[in-house]
């Protein structure tokens, strides 16, 4: 496959125009059939419907999946690796203390930033302000807040722990990479085996904490959302397929015609993701994850990938999720408290050995979760060009922005694409996420580094010298404007709003010539969107923040003035023999600038000692990290206790 510069990926959702069938007796391929002359993925309609039964889904499947098989399959056994990681905010977004009754009763503690209010993501660590919950190195541990102690520690039956999700007395803990056991299915070629699997555990935290179900799914964990008690998590999977390779005296010739035989008469199960379910008292339970019928493609598709879409009660029982499933691509989940969308980023395209022939789009694909049980698939769209991340997207007055970097089809191949950026504004007109405006030529040259949304304005950086950040005016959706234009060295990864007209920005300070120098951390004033100003900055020479691919690890907390976020620092021209150390810089923000409060580190340890994430629980800031928790004042940053994970 093709891989851009700034990161797009080949062309996305969908199959082709011409779909060939085949048959075990397909004869030696001629050069015209060559496995190099595979046809690209081109973007097709994304209008979706339902297989009527079983039958026709396996027919359906079978020659929609024929163009795309060749000499090694479909690489990677079945669908490309992923990337994984290539990410009305107002005062009321995540980790900004709202001003409700229903807060005012909670203990004074931070929150998981996320990108819209009400809507709660996984990550690696949660608190409800007597207790805190993490999986930061894999294993769940619950520690008692007020004797700053672990109360209970879990290995989870579903393999290495990586994010978590709390609701009362229970959490929901997801992991992956462990596969479904014996379904590894074995390859007759460079690798032996490949294996992946997707498990959600139910968590009961009430006294010691104990495994209530786990459930394990045949695919790969993409993202979940939580709304009050339910969360959905969306899970991508592919064909598993035994694929063949043209080693041990195998021609080419014959590798292809023994993957074209397996694609044309493998069974409905090599689609369909499977589950194991085993419950709190022993019960098992396996099968397919979803039923033929419940499965929903567009016209033309590659049946080379499925999401689905699982849903889970915090109050109930685990169960299987009650998936729905639709044949496409997504790698980006994007939640409000009625809808949650997918997109495809373009990681998961089975790879072809031809360029792209057309610039990429991505495909977005809307779920009501507006009520209880499983999401209803409402609408499809497309726009051209690649998100960065779900801060690409975001609802407001009925209206989906969704924020893309485009590149010109490849022409000289030592050449890069031309790039530029643009917010696109879709409607619902009723299957299809429709564009009602669009504005362009953002950043020529650049890609998007950072994108913001905050009501009726939109925010966007970006980035190849300089850091243009670009204010947008959205408050017609049918005719979104540029009014204005800051030109700064560096760039911001990520934005977060301040009020009072101000954003923070965390990213990289950077020379004239676009060489980045450090972590920066900014402050603008947006109040006039038609002239932005940066008004403060600290930089950090030398040093890089999870903040910049993971906004989780930004902690803002206005009640105090504070900003943290997690640093690590590297050798610099000026020390050039620093060592490398990881801690968490606190900042206070007031009269609008930036002071530095401190930092904090944990103790020194072979393992990693780098600090992951900080929170606020009373006066005290919590910090975590692999080895372990400490808790430190606020005021003058003491240190009260140290909570070691042995």
């Amino acid at each position: 496959m093709t891989r851009w510069p700034w990161g797009a990926r080949a062309a996305l959702f969908g199959g082709v125009a011409l779909v060939v069938g085949v048959s075990a007796a397909s004869a030696v391929p001629t050069r015209a059939e060559d496995w190099r002359t595979m046809p690209p993925i081109e973007a097709v309609p994304v209008d979706l419907v339902a297989f009527d039964t079983c039958d026709a889904a396996l027919a359906g499947l079978r020659e929609a999946i024929a163009p795309h098989v060749g000499v090694y399959g479909l690489e990677q056994g079945g669908f490309a690796a992923s990337t994984d990681g290539e990410v009305a905010a107002d005062s009321r977004a995540a980790g900004v203390p709202k001003a409700t009754a229903e807060s005012a009763q909670e203990p004074q503690h931070s929150k998981t930033n996320a990108h819209e209010a009400g809507v709660d993501e996984p990550d690696l660590v949660k608190t409800d302000g007597n207790r805190l919950v993490t999986v930061v190195d894999g294993r769940l541990r619950v520690l008692d807040v007020a004797t700053r102690a672990v109360t209970g520690t879990l290995d989870l039956p579903g393999g290495h722990a990586s994010q978590l999700l709390l609701h009362g007395d229970r959490a929901l803990v997801v992991g992956g990479g462990g596969g479904m056991a014996g379904r590894g299915i074995a390859l007759d070629g460079p690798t032996d085996v490949y294996s992946e699997g997707a498990s959600v555990t139910l968590v009961d935290l009430a006294g010691a904490p104990r495994v209530l179900g786990t459930l394990t799914v045949d695919g790969r964990y993409v993202d979940a959302r939580q709304v009050d008690g339910v969360v959905r998590v969306v899970v991508h999977s592919g064909p598993r397929l035994p694929w063949v390779y043209p080693t041990d005296g195998r021609s080419e010739a014959e590798s292809l015609i023994a993957n074209r035989e397996l694609a044309a008469t493998a069974p409905i199960g090599s689609w369909l993701p499977r589950y194991e379910l085993t419950e709190a008292g022993g019960a098992r339970s396996e099968g397919s994850l979803v039923s033929c019928d419940r499965v929903s493609h567009p016209e033309e598709h590659s049946a080379t990938s499925m999401l689905s879409v699982l849903t889970f009660d915090f109050p109930g029982e685990l169960g299987n999720g009650d998936a729905v499933t639709i044949m496409a691509d997504g790698d980006t989940v994007y939640g409000t408290g009625t809808s949650l969308y997918v997109a495809d980023d373009h990681h998961l395209r089975p790879m072809t050995r031809t360029a792209p022939t057309a610039p990429p789009t991505t495909a977005i694909h809307q779920f009501d979760v507006s009520r209880p049980g499983p999401p209803e698939h409402v609408a499809s769209g497309q726009v051209a060009g690649a998100l960065l991340n779900q801060y690409s997207l975001s609802e407001h007055a009925g209206h989906l922005r969704v924020a893309t970097t485009s590149a010109d089809a490849p022409g000289i191949p030592e050449q890069a694409p031309a790039t530029q950026s643009a917010v696109t504004v879709l409607k619902r007109d009723g299957a299809v996420l429709r564009q009602v405006g669009k504005v362009d030529g953002l950043g020529l040259g650049e890609r998007i580094y950072s994108v913001r949304f905050l009501g009726p304005v939109g925010y966007v950086v970006t980035f190849r010298q300089v850091d243009p950040l670009y204010t947008l005016d959205l408050s017609d959706p049918a005719n979104p404007r540029k009014v204005g234009e800051l030109k700064i060295t560096g760039y911001s990864a990520y934005l977060h709003p301040a009020g009072d007209g101000k954003l923070i920005g965390v990213g990289q300070e950077a020379t004239e010539q676009g060489r980045t120098t450090g972590t920066q951390v900014s402050l603008f004033d947006v109040s006039d969107p038609a002239a932005p100003a940066k008004v403060a900055g600290h930089h950090l020479p030398g040093a890089s923040s999870e903040v910049e691919y993971d906004p989780h690890a930004f902690l803002h907390w206005p009640a105090r003035d504070l900003v943290v976020l997690p640093v690590q620092t590297y050798p610099t021209a000026e020390k050039p023999v620093a060592p490398q150390a990881g801690g968490v810089l606190v900042l206070r923000l007031g009269d609008g600038a930036f002071s530095a409060l401190g930092t904090i580190a944990h103790e020194p340890s072979t393992y990693d000692a780098g600090i992951r994430r900080a929170l606020v629980i009373g006066d005290d800031l919590w910090t975590v990290s692999a080895v372990g928790v400490a808790v430190s004042r606020i005021d003058g940053l003491a240190r009260q206790a140290w909570v070691p994970f042995t």
